[in-house]
């Protein structure tokens, strides 16, 4: 009876074993997986625990791959990329159905290769290379947020402050290259750039870093990013410590290596957080989960269990580390549940060579590969970092950094960035609940302390340490030389540009150095666009004096006179006004630049200006009509002609230049409006920090009255000697000299009618004076019949004050002798000025 109990117990041996250990549902007892990692390495070490945690989990779990367990083979590499790749291939010579990791990038692109030969997924929660796309390596599955997200997150953060060029410190590997690659592109969509790149190869010395350093420090660009391993990253800080490269001015932006090696430290070394005071670096934003939360409580636990090694703290690449073994669980659920199994085949490839001493056909293809790859990209549940979903292009959705600044002996975050809503002071989760909104007003963080411990933030560039001088070039002009001369003799530059520019340089919080280049022939003024190229490749009484009675005949006269002064002065000043506004309107039919573009008329343009490129490339109008002036009397010369005898119809130039012209020839007038805001200024290369700086000091210049100052200095004594010269050249302007004639000839009159009309009055006087003595005698209360001086005048005042009418009138009367006998007069009342009424008996 035993013996034929166990020979039924044999049997039964064998059939499970031909069955493949599957149960009685179809699915496996258990199935190999293999994990990768570098003990030796922070996240190696964190990640290790938490997997391990995460398949005691799962096959603790019912709900999860019921009766079926995950079996874990796990290897460490110790950070050797050929080790890591000889493992990978031990696991898939035992038919191993995804191997969770590598860490490294580097690794990532050999192992894909394979994978895709031998269709086994590779889950890496580590590799961040942007270039590991699902595209050419679809077995790499990326179980982090990849680096193109972290940065776009720096990208933000550089156009957040506002600097347009930064320098990149990196390891020269593929993690290295690639992402600063993609952040160049990202800097570009802002009009930003990296200005230098300083890569230094994988294990690095020390003098090696420190030299990469020196050649740093000599660059203008004072924001660094620095993305690097955490062991070569260490090393770069402790070198720009040393060298004063942490001190006021300069910013350090480090990817999340840096917090991925410091969150895990039970206690931050002080010594150590002092090389890097002021930096900002970024870290993986996890949502506080309750799995989160549940892996936390039992992270002591977990790590007596890993015997051997120091305490450390969970981080957020641990976190990833769990989550992805829970999402190859969920991919395998489902993938048994659609009628997936596990089988392998040989793959006909490596047949063809084997039997060369390697065993390569021990290497088979998972047969359901392909199936269990859609599955995982499938997976939807909420795990310890969040939402666990990919989207269309094979990536985490939701990704989201923190911002942390490392200042005194901690870590703190001044803000969020996500792809969702950009950088913020509120927490992604939060905002995912509202509609996006990435405008200007919503991207905030909180105050930074900046490397110097100032919270004012840093310019971000000086000028290079390599003794270099900026080359400005300065157009070498023939006409206008009021804004820019050169002096032929003593090669000396001036005019109003130059004053301008150096009051801004001498503005600049810190030194300048350049020298002015002529540029141009000396024979007439050089092209802009040429100059503008060059920068890109060597990388704007009379009534009162008339005032009489004119009820005498010499008034009249005099009054009839001017009345025909005043006839001809007003008859010339209206005919003056009637041309002055009614001439343009009815010899111009040009309005404005609309009406000169429609018309066939010559255009005439300045030498060298942007007003060519600008008419023939952005308005259209054919280099036909386009003619070239030199000088302001080619100006005048073309418009008198105008364009019916080889002049032009209107002239297309720059304010300052037409302002100018107008002053020297009024008769000349703008019509029409601008066109166009540009004006003239000083070109610097694209996005050079120089420009903004400058910028603002021309800004404090025209605040402070400077700015005025210059202009009145080379343009005001110019253009006030001009506008005298005009008045006295322009015979058609009307002036007081105009009418001097009318003049001389309306004061004469007044002089001879004066002169008569006093001579007749002195004569009537001393007629009056010999006839009637006694009229002239002062009042009895006088006391006296002396006739003073004082009287006499008194005497000749009363008589002068008399109307003429009324003395002809007295001396007729006489005459006749009417009044009383013999020859007696009745009194005649006399007004005297300022003595009242007198009356005297004739």
């Amino acid at each position: 009876m035993k013996f034929i109990f166990y020979l039924f117990s044999i049997f039964c041996y064998s059939l499970c074993s031909c069955a493949q250990s599957q149960n009685i549902s179809g699915w496996p007892d258990s199935v190999r997986i293999g994990a990768q990692f570098a003990r030796n390495s922070t996240i190696g070490r964190v990640a290790a625990v938490a997997v391990l945690a995460a398949v005691n989990d799962i096959n603790n779990d019912s709900n999860i791959l019921p009766g079926t367990k995950l079996d874990l083979h796990m290897h460490d590499s110790s950070c050797n990329r050929f080790l890591g790749i000889v493992q990978a291939l031990q696991f898939m010579e035992k038919d191993t159905v995804a191997i969770i990791g590598p860490l490294s990038s580097t690794t990532a692109h050999v192992l894909s290769h394979l994978a895709n030969e031998l269709h086994v997924p590779l889950m890496s929660f580590s590799a961040t290379d942007p270039t590991l796309s699902s595209l050419e390596y679809p077995f790499f599955v990326r179980t982090t947020v990849s680096d193109q997200f972290q940065m776009t997150a720096v990208a933000d953060l550089v156009e957040y402050y506002g600097w347009k060029q930064v320098t990149t410190i990196f390891v020269d590997n593929d993690y290295g290259r690639n992402a600063i690659s993609s952040l160049g592109d990202e800097l570009s969509k802002r009009r930003s750039k990296i200005l230098y790149k300083a890569p230094f190869r994988p294990g690095a010395s020390n003098n090696e870093i420190a030299d990469v350093l020196i050649k740093v420090a000599m660059m203008e660009s004072r924001v660094i990013i620095l993305h690097a391993n955490p062991d070569s990253g260490l090393v770069v800080f402790q070198q720009a410590l040393k060298l004063g490269m942490a001190s006021n001015g300069y910013v350090w932006i480090a990817t999340d290596w840096l917090t991925s090696y410091l969150d895990p430290s039970v206690h931050l070394d002080i010594g150590l957080l002092s090389t890097m005071q002021g930096v900002i670096t970024l870290r993986h934003h996890t949502e506080n989960t309750r799995r989160k939360s549940m892996l936390s409580s039992k992270w002591s636990e977990l790590l007596k269990e890993d015997s051997g090694h120091s305490r450390f703290l969970l981080s957020t690449y641990g976190l990833y580390a769990y989550d992805t073994v829970w999402m190859l669980a969920h991919a395998l659920d489902a993938f048994f549940s659609s009628g997936g199994n596990i089988s392998f085949s040989p793959d006909p490839k490596l047949n063809e060579i084997s039997g060369r001493g390697l065993n390569l056909e021990a290497l088979s293809v998972f047969d359901g590969g392909q199936l269990l790859l859609e599955k995982i990209h499938q997976v939807d549940f909420m795990g310890a970092t969040g939402p666990i979903k990919f989207d269309s292009g094979g990536n985490l959705i939701q990704p989201a950094y923190d911002i942390v600044n490392i200042i005194g002996s901690g870590l703190r975050t001044v803000g969020y960035w996500s792809n969702y809503s950009g950088l913020s002071v509120i927490s992604p989760e939060t905002l995912y609940r509202k509609p996006a909104n990435r405008t200007r007003e919503t991207q905030k963080l909180h105050d930074v302390i900046w490397p110097g411990e100032t919270i004012k933030k840093p310019r971000g560039w000086v000028f290079p340490n390599n003794g270099n001088e900026i080359k400005i070039g300065v157009p070498n002009r023939v006409s206008y030389r009021q804004f820019v001369s050169v002096d032929s003799e003593t090669g000396m530059v001036r005019g109003l540009c130059i004053d301008v520019f150096v009051a801004a340089i001498n503005l600049l919080a810190y030194p300048v150095p350049y020298r002015l280049i002529p540029f141009g022939n000396n024979r007439e003024n050089p092209s802009y666009s040429e100059l503008i190229n060059k920068i890109l490749i060597d990388e704007l009484l009379f009534y009162v004096y008339t005032g009489e009675d004119t009820r005498s005949t010499l008034g009249r006269f005099v009054i009839i006179i001017w009345l025909f002064v005043v006839l001809i002065i007003q008859s010339s000043y209206t005919a003056s006004l009637t041309s002055i506004l009614t001439v343009q309107q009815l010899t111009s039919p040009i309005t404005g630049i609309d009406s000169l573009i429609a018309s066939d008329d010559p255009i005439g343009f300045q030498v060298g200006s942007f007003a060519e490129n600008y008419l023939a490339h952005e308005l259209g109008v054919a280099h036909s009509r386009l003619k070239a002036l030199g000088s302001p009397e080619e100006y005048k010369k073309a418009l008198e002609l105008g364009p019916s005898k080889g002049g032009v119809a209107a002239i297309v130039d720059e304010r300052p230049y037409i302002e100018l012209f107008l002053y020297q020839n009024p008769k000349f007038a703008v019509v029409g409006s601008e066109f166009t805001k540009s004006g003239w200024g000083f070109a610097f290369p694209r996005d050079s920090p120089l420009s903004v700086d400058l910028s603002t000091a021309i800004l404090e210049l025209s605040e402070n009255g400077d700015l005025q100052r210059i202009h009145d200095k080379w343009l005001a004594s110019d253009m006030s000697s001009m506008s005298q010269a005009n008045d006295l050249d322009d015979p058609d302007r009307l002036d007081v000299y105009s009418f001097s004639a009318l003049f001389l000839i309306c004061g004469l009159a007044c002089i001879f009618a004066l002169a008569i009309h006093a001579c007749n009055l002195f004569y009537q006087y001393s007629r009056h004076a010999a006839e009637d003595p006694a009229a002239l005698q002062p009042s009895a209360s006088d006391g006296s019949r002396s006739l003073s001086r004082r009287s006499k005048l008194q005497s000749f005042l009363s008589f002068a004050d008399r109307r003429e009418a009324d003395i002809r009138k007295a001396a007729k009367d006489k005459a006749a002798g009417l009044g009383g006998s013999g020859g007696s007069m009745s009194g005649v009342s006399f007004t005297s000025s300022g003595s009242g009424s007198t009356t005297a008996s004739c």
